[in-house]
Parts: structure tokens; sequence; C-alpha cells
């Protein structure tokens, strides 16, 4: 602030010198009136200017404080106070730089608490299977019988495959969270990412006896293959858990002017009505065992991938022409305009 009031001194001279200089020539040229006349046209003047000066020298002082303020008690600028002008357009463009500032300092914070909360969630479902492998280790080594070991062996094996899935599954919730997930916008076809899901699935139908019924006409919408296709595995993987044999999973595709639509549905049991509200809530289990949700995940990562391509997904009971529950009916729908 003091470097701007010097320099405002420094003109104030400059213009000073200046009608000074005018003022005498004016006196050597047109004599006492002339001279009288520039006298007081300069004296105007350099009022003026100082006067100028001074009132800009204010708002700089007073903008300067208003940073201030923003930089070590976290308030923010305000507009009101300001009129036309090249100072107004520099409080604007502060203000922008102040407002993003503060959006980038909110979604850091928000992404620190997304990670905290992932590496807890990680330690929280890891400790239950870690303790599980370390009692059947000794076990393991205490057995004699060959059988019995390749069958606990097994077991272990299939904890551990868990705990990975598992692992692997909080960390791509963690991503999608931050918004540092690499998903693509360019146009898919629904029938591709359709067949891409079931592709890991169709030995599992087949074991449990489930039959899949089709109906994927062409459709396209903007998303990313990939993904999409891991949120309908984890849909139908739900479905296929919930689905006695001898059931249908039903996937169907229905595209319009405003949106592309994926609806999944099942023949099993439904969804109980307290459950419907926490169906996508990370590690929710239902009032009894018969809950849609075991580690409480895969729906939850579907509806995160889905969301982060700006669909949605939602759930319900599909029910048959006499009001009975006949199964479970997830729809996911990519828009095709923002209104």
């Amino acid at each position: 602030m003091r470097a701007v009031g010097r320099s405002a001194l420094r003109q104030a001279a400059v213009l000073g010198l200046i009608l000074a200089a005018i003022t005498a020539a004016a006196a050597w040229a047109g004599g006492r009136t002339a001279a009288l006349w520039c006298l007081g046209a300069s004296a105007a003047a350099l009022a003026f200017f100082c006067l100028a000066s001074y009132r800009r020298h204010r708002e700089i002082r007073r903008l300067t404080a208003s940073i201030d303020e923003v930089l070590h008690n976290g308030r923010d600028l305000q507009l009101s106070d300001y009129h036309e002008g090249d100072l107004a357009v520099l409080h604007n463009e502060l203000q922008k730089m102040v407002g993003r500032l503060s959006r980038l300092s909110s979604q850091l914070a928000s992404e620190k608490t997304a990670l905290a909360d992932a590496l807890a969630d990680i330690s929280h479902q890891i400790r239950t299977p870690l303790t599980a492998a370390e009692l059947m280790i000794p076990a393991i080594e205490r057995c004699s019988d060959a059988q019995e070991r390749k069958r606990l062996l097994r077991d272990l094996e299939a904890l551990l495959d868990r705990m990975a899935w598992l692992v692997a599954t909080l960390l791509k919730i963690a991503k999608v969270d931050a918004g540092s997930f690499p998903l693509e916008q360019r146009p898919v076809t629904a029938a591709a990412a359709i067949d891409r899901a079931l592709e890991p699935l169709a030995v599992a139908l087949d074991i449990r006896g489930i039959a899949l019924v089709r109906d994927t006409p062409a459709a396209t919408f903007r998303g990313d293959e990939l993904w999409t296709a891991e949120a309908i595995e984890n849909i139908v993987k739900n479905c296929m858990e919930h689905t006695p044999a001898g059931g249908t999973i039903a996937i169907g595709v229905a595209e319009d002017a405003l949106a592309t639509r994926i609806a999944i549905e099942d023949t099993g049991g439904g969804i109980a009505e307290e459950d419907l509200p926490h169906l996508f809530e990370r590690f929710y289990r239902g009032a009894d065992s018969g809950s849609r949700e075991g580690f409480g995940l895969g729906l939850a990562l579907a509806q995160a991938l889905v969301s982060a391509q700006g669909g949605t997904l939602r759930a319900a009971n599909a029910a048959d022409a006499e009001g009975a529950v006949r199964g479970a009916r997830f729809e996911i729908t990519f828009p095709k305009m923002c209104v």
C-alpha cells in the first residue's frame, strides 16, 4: 500500500510540474490574464487528480483489506459496495478466483474424507476374514487327513479371494467418490455392454439352473462400456443370488428421445419394504437373512459407477397382474439431454 501511495504522489508531482510549465508558457505568451486562467485551470485539474487518486487509493486499500480477510479468516469478498470501473472489474475477477479456490478446497476436503472413510472401511471389513484366515492356518498345519486338509485349503483360498474382491471393490468406490475414476464419455451400444457383463456369469447361471431372457434391441447412450458392464454384472449377480433354481432373470432395453433404459428383473422373493430406502448403502444388511446384500458393496458400486456417468439406478419390486410381488426390478437410466 505504501508503494501505491508513493506512486500517486509521484504522479501528482509530475502533473504539477507539467501544469506549472504550461502556466509559465501562457504567462510569457499571453500575459497576466492568460496566466491566471491557466493557473486556475491547472489548480482545478490538480485538485481533481488528487481527489481521484485519494479515492482510488482508498478503494485499493479496502480491497487489500478484503483480500487479507479472505486469506487469513476465510471470509468472502463482498461486491455490493463496489461501483462500475476498473477496480470493480478487478474485484469481480478476484471474487471469481476466491469462489474457484473455495470449491477446490471443498473438493480436496471431500476427497480426503472419502479416502479416510475408504481406508477405515477396508480395515474394518477385512478384519473378520483375516482373523478367520489366522485361525484356519494352525488347523491346516495340525490336520493329518489329506482330504480334510484339501477342504480347509479350498476354504482358505475362497476366503482370500473374498478379501481380494472386497479390497478391490472398496478402492473402486473410493476412486469414484474422489472423482479420479477413468470414465469415458462416448457412444455405447447397450447390447454390447450387456454382453460384456453376462459373459463371466454364463457358467454360474447354468449351474444354478436360472434362465436368462433378453430383449435388447439396438439402443445407444453416452458413457463408458467397461464400467457400465461392471455395474450390470453386479446387479445380475445380486439377482442370481436371490433367484431360486428354475427361476428367471430378464434383461430389457428401451430407448426414446429422452433416455436409454436398461431393466433387470428376477423371480426371487423381491425386496423387503424396509430395505428399499437403504439398498444402495454400503455395508447395509437387512433386518433378516434374506436381505438383498451380503457385503453391502455390489449394489453400492453399481450405483456409484452409473451415477459417475450421469445416469441413475433405481430399485423396486416387480408385481404381476394381481399386484403380487414376483421379484426385484432394477432400472438403469442414461438421459440423452439435460433440461
